[in-house]
C-alpha cells in the first residue's frame, strides 16, 4: 500500500472549517435582517449574496485577487496594518471557500427563518422578553434543522473549492494544496493513483454530507409529523 502525504487533506478540513465558522455567523446575520425587513434594494443586496452560484470560479477568483493582492485595497491594508499575507497562503485559500460557500449556507437559513411562523416572535414580544432572547430560545432552534442542513453542505462545498483557490492561493504544496488542488496537479504529473486516492477521498465526504442532510430532513418531516 502506498503512503500518501496527508497534509492536503488537513489543509482541505481546517480552510473548510474555518469558512463554514465564518459562514455561519455571516449567514445568521444576513438572512435574519432579509426575513424580517423589507426595504428598497432588497432584491439587488439578494442578488449579491447569490452571486458567486452562478459566477464562474476563475471570475470569483480574479476578484479575490483584485481586493487582496500585493495592491488590492484590503490586501494592502492587511499587510501594512495587520502583517498580513492574503496571496499565495492557507488564509486566501479559506476566503475562497468562504465567498464560494456562503451562498449555500444563506439560502438555507433563508428559507428556515421564512418558515418560522412571526406571530410567536410576537407573542414573546408582547411579554417584553428582548430580542436576542427571542432569537435564541425560538427563532433559532425552529430553524435548526435547515441551520444544520446549510451547515453540512457549506462545509462540503469548502472542501470542495478549486478554482477560486487556485488563483488566490495558488499550488504550494503543504502550505495551499487542498484535496482539489492535489487531485489536478496529481493528474497533470501522471501520478494516476494519487489522483484516485484523493478523489475518493472527497467523494466519501461528499456522500457523507449528503447523508447526513437527507437523514436531517427526515427526521424533521417525520418530527413535524407528528406534531
Amino acid at each position: 500500500m502506498i503512503a500518501y502525504d496527508l497534509s492536503p487533506l488537513l489543509l482541505s478540513l481546517k480552510v473548510a472549517t474555518i469558512s463554514t465558522i465564518l459562514v455561519f455567523f455571516t449567514s445568521l446575520l444576513l438572512a435574519r435582517f432579509m426575513s424580517r425587513h423589507e426595504f428598497f434594494g432588497k432584491s439587488a443586496i439578494d442578488a449579491l449574496i447569490l452571486l458567486p452560484l452562478v459566477l464562474p470560479p476563475t471570475v470569483i477568483g480574479f476578484g479575490l485577487i483584485v481586493l487582496f493582492g500585493m495592491n488590492g485595497p484590503l490586501g494592502n491594508l492587511l499587510e501594512d496594518v495587520f502583517g498580513i499575507r492574503i496571496v499565495f497562503t492557507w488564509i486566501g485559500a479559506a476566503i475562497a471557500s468562504f465567498v464560494v460557500s456562503l451562498p449555500l449556507m444563506y439560502q438555507s437559513v433563508l428559507a428556515a427563518f421564512e418558515k418560522v411562523d412571526p406571530r410567536w416572535e410576537n407573542v414573546a414580544r408582547t411579554m417584553g422578553v428582548s430580542e436576542w432572547r427571542i432569537f435564541r430560545t425560538i427563532t433559532f432552534p425552529l430553524a435548526w434543522s435547515g441551520i444544520l442542513a446549510g451547515l453540512i453542505l457549506s462545509f462540503a462545498r469548502g472542501i470542495g473549492e478549486f478554482g477560486a483557490t487556485l488563483m488566490i492561493a495558488g499550488y504550494i504544496p503543504g502550505v495551499t494544496e487542498t484535496i482539489p488542488l492535489a487531485i489536478y496537479f496529481a493528474y497533470e504529473a501522471g501520478e494516476m493513483e494519487k489522483a484516485v486516492f484523493w478523489v475518493i477521498v472527497i467523494s466519501a465526504v461528499g456522500v457523507t454530507a449528503i447523508t447526513w442532510v437527507n437523514y436531517w430532513r427526515k427526521k424533521n418531516a417525520y418530527r413535524i409529523g407528528r406534531e
